[in-house]
C-alpha cells in the first residue's frame, strides 16, 4: 500500500478554506481523510470533539509540545493554540490515504518544509479584506475584538500568498470548489471516476 500525499489549505479567517476542504472531503472520499487539528479555544456551536477538532486545554496542549507531539502548532491569538499530532497524520498515512488538512498559513508553510514535493500547498485567497470583514461579522462567532484581530492578522496573512505552491481566488464559490477538485485531482494523479 503507498503512503499518501498531503494537501494544506491555508487562509485568513473567513475566507472559505473551510467550505472548499469538506467539499474536496465530499468529492475525494476514498482518497482523501482530514487531519483534525488541536485547539485551545472554545468549541464553537454545532462543532464536535474528535470531528472537527481535538479541543484541548491550555496545560494539555502544552505538555504535548513539550513531548514533541506536533509536527506543527502556534500560539494564533494569547493562549489559543492550534496544531497537528505527528499521530494523526501517520495513522491516515498508515492506511493509504491522502491527508488533506484546513490549517493556519504559518502552520501549512512549516509541514511544506518537513514534507517537500509530498505536500501541496492551497493559499484560498479572500475577494477583498473587506469580503472577509462581512462573512467574519455574518459569523456572528467573534466580539468586536476578535473581530479586529483577524483582520489585522490577515493582511500578514495574505502577504504570504506568493510563498504558497498555488493560490486560490475565493470570489466565486462554485468556481473555487471546481478549482479545488482540478488542483487535488492533478495533484494526487486522479483519473478514476469521482
Amino acid at each position: 500500500m503507498n503512503r499518501g500525499k498531503l494537501i494544506v489549505f491555508s487562509a485568513p479567517s473567513g475566507a472559505g478554506k473551510t467550505t472548499l476542504v469538506k467539499h474536496a472531503l465530499e468529492i475525494f472520499k476514498q482518497d482523501l481523510a482530514f487531519s483534525i487539528s488541536c485547539t485551545t479555544r472554545q468549541m464553537r456551536e454545532g462543532e464536535t470533539h474528535g470531528k472537527d477538532y481535538y479541543f484541548l486545554d491550555l496545560e494539555d496542549f502544552k505538555q504535548k509540545i513539550e513531548q514533541n507531539e506536533f509536527i506543527e502548532w502556534e500560539e494564533v491569538y494569547t493562549n489559543n493554540f492550534y496544531g497537528t499530532l505527528k499521530s494523526e497524520v501517520d495513522r491516515l498515512m498508515d492506511e493509504g490515504k491522502s491527508v488533506i488538512f484546513d490549517i493556519d498559513v504559518e502552520g501549512g508553510l512549516n509541514i511544506k518544509k518537513l514534507y517537500g514535493k509530498d505536500c501541496l500547498t492551497v493559499f484560498v485567497h479572500p475577494p477583498s479584506i473587506n469580503s472577509l470583514k462581512e462573512r467574519l461579522r455574518a459569523r456572528n462567532t467573534e466580539t468586536e475584538e476578535k473581530l479586529k484581530q483577524r483582520l489585522e492578522k490577515a493582511d500578514l496573512e495574505i502577504a504570504t500568498a506568493p510563498k504558497f505552491d498555488v493560490v486560490l481566488w475565493n470570489d466565486d464559490l462554485d468556481k473555487a470548489k471546481n478549482e479545488t477538485v482540478s488542483i487535488i485531482r492533478n495533484f494526487l494523479n486522479l483519473h478514476h471516476q469521482i
